[in-house]
């Protein structure tokens, strides 16, 4: 059945593939984070364990949230290690940084995911997509909040 929202079917298109980008960096974020609570260690502990899952569990939240809205733009949503590696800007980590290096990654990761937010809204915009831009809104709060929040941790 066709899709008649209002949103035109190549801006769905366009707005859909900007969310596959968020939702990859999304998940690789989420990913990273929930290593790094299982590893965390040092005088820190006890504060990044609980502060890594809390944002795990947030994040794990915003992975649905994407998904169906790309589905609800009539497009199939990434679901696949290969294709999320294919499409997130962040790098993975294959080793166990001390809690400080954790922290900067999850710093430079929440300001990735900020940065890809804001690069689709856009084309939300253009495309009259206000339930894309408001989605767009709350995640660049989300994670603007969290980075800071973990710069603090730094100075």
């Amino acid at each position: 059945m066709q899709i008649n929202t209002g949103i035109p079917a190549d801006d769905r298109r366009a707005i859909a593939d900007g969310l596959s980008h968020l939702l990859a960096d999304t998940y690789t974020l989420y990913l990273k984070t929930h290593g790094f609570h299982w590893n965390v260690t040092g005088p820190m502990f006890q504060t990044l364990h609980t502060m890594f899952e809390q944002e795990y569990t947030e994040l794990w939240a915003a992975l649905d949230e994407v998904a169906e809205r790309i589905r609800a733009l009539g497009e199939p949503a990434p679901g696949s290690y290969a294709a999320f590696a294919k499409l997130t800007s962040i790098s993975e980590e294959e080793g166990v940084p001390e809690a400080k290096e954790m922290i900067r990654q999850l710093v430079a990761g929440h300001e990735a995911v900020a940065k890809t937010a804001r690069s689709i809204f856009p084309t939300a915009e253009a495309g009259h997509d206000e339930v894309t831009a408001d989605l767009l809104t709350q995640r660049m709060t989300v994670h603007e909040k969290t980075a800071w929040m973990l710069r603090s941790l730094l100075d």
